[in-house]
């Protein structure tokens, strides 16, 4: 993903996280607020739960590549932030991109053609 549409100050992370609105997973939790910006900006976050530096750094890894095969589905004008959870790292690859594109659903982020 280019530097647009990333998610880059802790401030813009926190605003999200403190008012968006959030969908819960067993895998992952996904926060969104609407932005006036004519795209949608997306940051991923891992908290010591989801386990040791390594699990964490590849859970963050592995959302932002389903993030990123997903992203030319998602309606412009949201600010995304996606938690991984402690099963995120070691979860079936396909359950992790069906638990994605499910809260992005429920979260009515994706377009007609997703």
């Amino acid at each position: 993903m280019d530097r647009r549409q990333r998610l880059t100050s802790p401030s813009e992370v926190q605003r999200v996280r403190s008012s968006g609105k959030s969908y819960a997973h067993p895998l992952a939790v996904l926060v969104t607020r609407r932005n006036d910006l004519d795209l949608s900006r997306f940051a991923v976050a891992a908290g010591r739960g989801a386990g040791g530096a390594v699990r964490r750094n590849r859970a963050k890894r592995r959302l932002r590549s389903t993030l990123r095969t997903l992203a030319p589905v998602i309606s412009p004008g949201w600010d995304i932030l996606l938690l991984a959870r402690e099963a995120t790292a070691s979860a079936a690859w396909a359950d992790l991109e069906r638990a994605v594109a499910g809260l992005c659903r429920r979260a009515g982020l994706l377009t007609d053609h997703g």
